[in-house]
């Protein structure tokens, strides 16, 4: 039993890619587990498997971390960035001033329990930076101890001490902001279930979140097949037909006489007792069939082959025209038309009026027979197919820039100031997710492939930092105690309250922006994580983005100036 337990270490030490898998594997198995009706989630289950896997000193590159952390940013951003952008216009200056305030109440907490508790300053700057999750902070003040007058020696044990400190009240400000931001606030403080009042803002935010396998039963558009029995119908041709049952947004399609299936054009002449098909919104379909005949149920002469394609206009021929003018002039080829079930604009939906004149970009969601939709997606534009394929190029691309710009770096009065290549490609994917529901002509990723990049990217970082956080966290715990701790308990909770309640009673955010702004202001990603994962949404990323940003540059700040409240 030695020989195997050695070898399993040896080869986790050897080979540490293992050990990422082995923690997300038991991360996401415990997560899934149900305690009555309490549960982890798989976030934080994964930082905890982290932190006991780490007790076997494993050590992982950070640039692995960075990477599931790009990943997941760049994810989250395309998810959201349609509402993100429209939410920027309502509440972006109140976003901005409750990240001021987060990020002033967290920097309160650590001076006055550092002073209560005798800290230095080392250990007060890895407290704040620890229960906000913020390496930045650690970072700024690590560098910031060698400009105040510390020798070289001391100045390096201040950054150790800082360390120590931030390695011991880092996992508690991830797992325990989760869950309480996820768990705790939304019943005990906001008192509202979290889904439901995520599918309440989605649905008035225009979002359809559809449950996989889940569909409507309503067809606005329908074919109905019929008898004709009305002697004054007979030997019409299917155009005179339609104008006789007064159709202007329905169609004969099909038809069955003399025991042969054709297919419906102005010059066929309709029977006595032949069968029509009849396609069309349902009003106009029934009520046509009242004067045709009976119903009649021929799933053989109903089985037309049908497709329903969102194609993006792009062709000047097809702008400023009405889809009316459209249908009867390019659409409707030999009498068999195209419908129009849905239209999408700027991202937003638009009710699909026939007379409303379209706009390049516009998306016109058709249904009809394929050789139609197929004729009308060559003369619109670009045909928006559904394809498992991800826009990986674009992904990729969009990463590169988005870090680019976020990894310049301002020094003001010696302070280093950036986005962060995290801010840069969260922006980058907010960007983009906005251009892809804009455009729709390229940029396409699956839903699939993004939850695979959302959650894979969020828990393989979060996998990571338990793993490298586990060593650290052992060690501070024997030197310094349980107050350490405990201290970083209270930086990482008592901000959150007071945001909770900020938000709720001051701000006024919907509950899913409010606890969204929390996560970003305290710049918890495993918060948010756990946050989308108790929403079932994406959409607390909204209330995520700029506090997240605010709080990143001001959080390096608060560094610089808890040394010097400390010095």
């Amino acid at each position: 039993m030695h020989i195997v337990t050695q070898f399993l270490v040896d080869t986790l030490r050897q080979y540490p890619e293992i050990a990422i898998f082995l923690t997300l594997a038991v991360g996401f198995w415990f997560g899934s587990l149900k305690f009555r009706s309490f549960s982890l989630g798989a976030v934080t289950s994964t930082l905890l498997a982290g932190l006991v896997v780490g007790q076997l000193h494993i050590s992982i590159a950070s640039v692995v971390e960075s990477t599931f952390f790009l990943m997941f940013l760049f994810a989250v951003g395309y998810s959201v960035g349609p509402q993100f952008f429209q939410a920027l216009k309502k509440d972006g200056l109140p976003q901005v001033a409750f990240a001021l305030l987060l990020s002033a109440t967290g920097l309160l907490c650590a001076y006055v329990l550092g002073k209560m508790l005798g800290f230095n300053a080392g250990l007060t700057a890895g407290l704040l930076s620890g229960g906000y999750t913020n390496s930045g902070t650690l970072g700024v003040a690590t560098g910031y101890f060698s400009q105040i007058g510390l020798s070289a020696d001391n100045a390096k044990a201040m950054a150790s001490l800082a360390a120590i400190a931030y390695a011991v009240t880092y996992p508690f400000g991830t797992a325990g902001a989760a869950w309480f931001l996820a768990t705790l606030a939304p019943k005990k403080i906001l008192k509202v279930d979290l889904a439901a009042a995520s599918k309440e803002l989605e649905s008035k935010m225009g979002v359809h979140a559809t449950e996989p396998g889940v569909g409507s039963a309503y067809r606005p558009i329908t074919a109905r097949a019929y008898r004709v029995e009305n002697g004054g119908l007979a030997g019409r041709n299917t155009g005179e037909l339609a104008s006789t049952l007064g159709l202007t947004d329905a169609f004969v399609m099909r038809l069955r006489q003399g025991g042969a299936i054709m297919d419906a054009n102005n010059g066929t002449r309709v029977q006595n007792g032949a069968t029509v098909v009849i396609a069309g919104p349902l009003q106009s379909v029934l009520a046509a069939g009242k004067t045709v005949g009976p119903e009649v149920d021929d799933g053989e002469l109903l089985s037309i082959p049908t497709e329903q394609l969102d194609i993006v206009i792009t062709k000047n021929d097809a702008t400023n025209r009405t889809f009316k003018q459209l249908q009867d002039v390019e659409l409707a080829q030999d009498g068999r038309p195209v419908f129009l079930s849905k239209l999408t604009r700027n991202g937003q939906e638009v009710k699909p009026n026939p007379d409303l004149r379209l706009q390049r970009h516009d998306v016109l969601t058709l249904l009809g027979p394929r050789e139609q939709i197929e004729g009308a997606a060559k003369f619109l534009g670009y045909a928006d197919r559904a394809t498992p394929k991800s826009d990986i190029a674009f992904m990729s691309v969009a990463v590169v820039i988005g870090a680019l710009v976020g990894a310049v770096t301002i020094h003001v009065g010696g302070i280093p100031l950036s986005l962060s290549t995290s801010v840069g490609t969260l922006l980058a994917g907010l960007v983009c997710g906005y251009l892809r529901s804009t455009y729709r002509t390229f940029g396409r990723i699956p839903d699939p492939a993004l939850w695979v990049f959302n959650n894979v990217g969020l828990n393989g970082f979060i996998a990571v930092v338990g793993l490298n956080a586990a060593s650290g966290l052992i060690a501070g715990l024997k030197t310094y105690g349980l107050g350490l701790f405990l201290s970083g308990m209270v930086v990482s909770l008592v901000p959150l309250i007071v945001g909770v309640y900020a938000g709720k009673y001051i701000f006024k955010f919907h509950p899913v922006i409010n606890l969204g702004a929390c996560a970003g202001a305290r710049s918890t990603t495993a918060a948010l994580g756990a946050l989308q994962e108790a929403a079932k949404s994406p959409l607390p990323a909204i209330g995520y983005t700029i506090p997240y940003a605010v709080g990143r540059i001001v959080l390096a700040l608060c560094g610089v100036i808890i040394v010097l409240l400390m010095k």
